[in-house]
């Protein structure tokens, strides 16, 4: 399904309903009091960021349901891909601070998904692995995004999800 483009005749219901917690009816309207956003609809910061809440928002209720946050699925998707990765090159690749890593590791190991194991390269430093427990919720957490992954394209489009894919990769490089 694409993004609808034109507004629905009057009178006409909209074909879809706006994006749950958009706060937005789909004549650009806030659901707050019918307050006109503006000149705002034609930001693509302010659209990217109401999008992002939307998809971050579905993907924290689809992960609810094995207990795991993004943040955690993210770092177990990139442990579980390289597998003895340091915890420095772990926070640099998703972009996390050091601290917050570490907590996040500590929550993940408290639960035996990770472990930290002695670096074979650098003394100061631990080789992040999966546990069998941790491999296991993996494959489960992958299939609910995956489904997640789905409900988007069916909201969107596989078209402009894909495009949306690419134009982000490159602005991500």
């Amino acid at each position: 399904m694409a993004l609808a483009t034109s507004k629905p005749a009057a009178g006409e219901a909209s074909a879809r309903p706006p994006l749950p917690g958009s706060g937005r009816t789909r004549n650009g309207r806030s659901e707050a009091a019918g307050i006109d956003l503006g000149v705002l609809e034609q930001h693509l910061g302010y659209l990217i960021r109401r999008f992002q809440v939307w998809v971050f928002q579905d993907f924290i209720r689809t992960l609810e349901a094995i207990d795991i946050r993004p943040a955690q699925y993210s770092v177990l998707v990139v442990i579980g891909a390289n597998p003895g990765l340091s915890q420095s090159d772990l926070a640099d690749t998703l972009g996390i601070e050091r601290a917050r890593l570490v907590r996040l590791l500590d929550r993940l190991e408290k639960r035996g998904l990770t472990r930290r194991l002695p670096s074979p390269r650098d003394r100061r430093s631990h080789a992040l692995q999966l546990t069998a427990a941790g491999q296991k919720l993996l494959r489960r957490a992958k299939a609910l995004a995956a489904a997640h992954e789905a409900r988007l394209a069916e909201r969107i489009g596989a078209a402009p999800r894909a495009a949306m894919l690419d134009y982000l990769r490159a602005f991500a490089r």
